[in-house]
């Protein structure tokens, strides 16, 4: 697990001064790699590629980045884990390759050597890479299926700059104009989807893409369809066949991310999914097996005592911590760092904090992610799948029905209300955005674009059922552009490795083709997750309503943030960002007075405008693409 960075270009004056670009990008990235740290510069082309180096394989010098394959021809930089690199290298080795350190690093290289660019194909892991062909003069940059490890990059006459943070970048002397189009995007979702990022420069490199940059020219193509194996295509399956399945495919995921140099363990919420990982870690280490969970003065949101029950009957070496008002609100001050763009998840401060925790004990966390997505897991599915009738009733009656849906306290049916008066044309849009179109049109004067990964995938999935086409339309855009930035950035600032069982990409292939009876049978979530979990922990401990991993918002513009809130306010932040600051203003005042339960909105708000502050000391352009 590392960080990664560099430049290509077809200047030749710039041969001799590329490497000194890439070393400033690279100073940016310590925290995702403070162990080694390295720089290349090719001798014949205007090209080099740096690294910063979290060591977890192959502890010797030999695993320095970048590395050279057959005498310099090709060289790599490398972010991630290649969890199949032993049968990989076996396979090498069979057709004449030789290695010269144990590093799964080495494999990728030639992997690329033997089989071109379908060696992706060939890859199991989580991983963002650059290799340089220095005898084509061709760099390959590739990032992950599921979109686990970022990758971002710039382009500009002749000249790609990428990275894993937006940061290393801006320190390469990234132009600083937003994009109007991103900022209307995380203002409808909370993050910015792939592949715009908040300026305008600079792109994402989607999940499951590879882009191949020549002559000063790139090309960006997909290689693997999260949704090529869906219900639509798939063989009936009995419920014991696919128990049966499931359990060895996550079986064998969590056997290969348990291969590690260094200390690892997992976090445990004592949820169904984490609880699973940490069953299977069990049973497969020889030695014990730990966990870091963190504890909240707060009872609404704390998972602690679960987690201690679950530890105790499975037999871990237990770790929590409590964590304090004080501490939450520093993590606060970190964010806009972390994120580097506008960022909206409030749980990236407990993220940061269990990733904080772990890294005192482990250099490696094993996780739940992708179990909702996966099978059926969160609230809103539930909803969904059962108001279709509902939701396709005419527009007048919705808002009569949000009237009535208003008038209970509690958030989840206010929640509920919103999802009724949304009026936006696809049904599941309201539950999953943030502000409604026409909210973004007042605050941006233009109506938002599309969201790119979501909107190929709803067009895809037209014929499928409400059940399934929910998890799918979460996995190709809020599983990769919300929860797992969030994993990655709040991790990485602590210098930690998280792997995500679940989402092993051949997991992910087998979820997707299982009926929906599988995933919520009898008002159940996750029925066939609990399956394998009832068989190594007892249904006492497991079975409860889902509470989330959050932190208390309206606790804290109430309190030790209303202040700073105010003064983002009555500042001019939102309007240097082209924004009209009236409804959100609005929407302060009526939560003051008790009238507004959408804290997430107040929130959205704050961490624009502590970016903002943090990245644009002076009033940014706003351009429209």
């Amino acid at each position: 697990m590392c960080g990664i960075a560099g430049l290509v270009g077809t200047d030749p004056r710039s041969i001799g001064n590329s490497a000194r670009v890439a070393m400033s990008m690279n100073d940016t990235l310590a925290h995702r790699g403070p162990d080694d740290a390295g720089v290349w510069e090719s001798q014949t082309h205007a090209a080099a590629l740096a690294q910063r180096r979290l060591s977890i394989i192959d502890l010797s010098p030999l695993g320095h980045n970048p590395m050279p394959w057959d005498g310099g021809r090709l060289w790599i930089t490398f972010n991630g884990e290649i969890y199949n690199f032993r049968e990989l290298r076996q396979r090498l080795e069979s057709e004449g390759c030789r290695f010269r350190s144990q590093t799964d690093t080495e494999i990728v290289l030639a992997a690329y050597d033997r089989w071109g660019l379908r060696a992706v194909e060939e890859l199991v892991g989580m991983f963002a890479f650059a290799i340089w062909d220095d005898a084509r003069g061709r760099l390959w940059l590739v990032r992950d299926r599921l979109g686990k490890k970022p990758l971002y990059y710039a382009a500009a006459n002749g000249t790609l700059r990428f990275a894993s943070e937006l940061k290393a970048l801006l320190a390469a002397g990234l132009d600083r104009d937003v994009d109007a189009d991103a900022l209307g995007l995380f203002l409808r979702f909370g993050y910015v989807p792939s592949p715009y990022t908040i300026y305008r420069a600079a792109r994402k490199l989607p999940p499951a893409h590879y882009l191949l940059w020549e002559d000063g020219t790139h090309t960006i193509e997909r290689y693997w369809d999260p949704l090529a194996r869906t219900t639509r295509t798939a063989k009936p399956v009995s419920d014991v066949e696919a128990e049966r399945e499931l359990d060895a495919k996550l079986s064998l995921s969590v056997r290969q991310r348990l291969i590690s140099d260094v200390p690892l363990g997992g976090f445990l919420s004592g949820g169904v999914d984490s609880s699973l990982i940490v069953a299977l870690m069990k049973e497969q280490s020889d030695g014990p097996v730990r966990t870091f969970t963190i504890r909240f003065d707060n009872p609404a949101f704390n998972e602690a005592d679960h987690a201690a029950a679950v530890a105790h009957h499975l037999g871990t070496e237990h770790h929590e911590e409590t964590c304090s008002e004080r501490q939450m609100l520093d993590v606060v001050d970190r964010l806009p760092d972390m994120f580097d763009e506008p960022f909206a998840d409030s749980s990236a401060v407990p993220t940061f904090l269990v990733s904080k925790i772990a890294r005192h004990f482990a250099t490696v966390a094993l996780s739940g992610d992708g179990g909702d997505e996966l099978f059926f897991g969160y609230p809103r599915y539930h909803f969904y799948a059962r108001a279709g009738s509902v939701l396709s009733l005419p527009k007048p009656v919705l808002r009569v029905a949000a009237l009535g849906a208003d008038r209970f306290p509690t958030r989840r049916l206010k929640r509920i209300a919103d999802v009724l008066r949304s009026a936006e044309n696809d049904d599941y849009l309201g539950f999953v955005t943030w502000w409604n179109s026409a909210d973004v049109t007042t605050l941006t004067g233009r109506p938002p674009i599309a969201n790119p990964g979501y909107a190929n995938a709803l067009e895809r999935l037209g014929d499928s059922t409400r059940e399934d086409r929910c998890g799918l339309l979460d996995l190709v855009s809020y599983l990769p552009e919300d929860i797992l930035t969030k994993v990655d950035r709040a991790s990485m600032a602590v210098s930690l490795e998280v792997r995500a069982p679940l989402l092993d990409h051949r997991v992910v292939e087998f979820a997707t083709t299982l009926p929906s009876s599988l995933k919520w049978r009898r008002g159940t979530s996750k029925w066939l997750l609990r399956q394998l979990l009832y068989k190594r922990v007892p249904r006492g401990l497991i079975d409860r309503p889902k509470m989330g991993f959050g932190v208390p918002l309206a606790d804290w513009f109430k309190g030790p943030l209303r202040e700073r809130m105010e003064s983002y306010l009555a500042g001019t932040d939102l309007e240097d960002l082209g924004l009209d600051p009236r409804r959100v203003r609005r929407l302060w005042n009526d939560f003051v007075a008790g009238r507004e339960h959408r804290t997430d909105l107040l929130w959205q708000m704050f961490m624009l405008t502590a970016w903002a502050r943090r990245f644009q000391a002076t009033p940014a352009a706003v351009l429209a693409r």
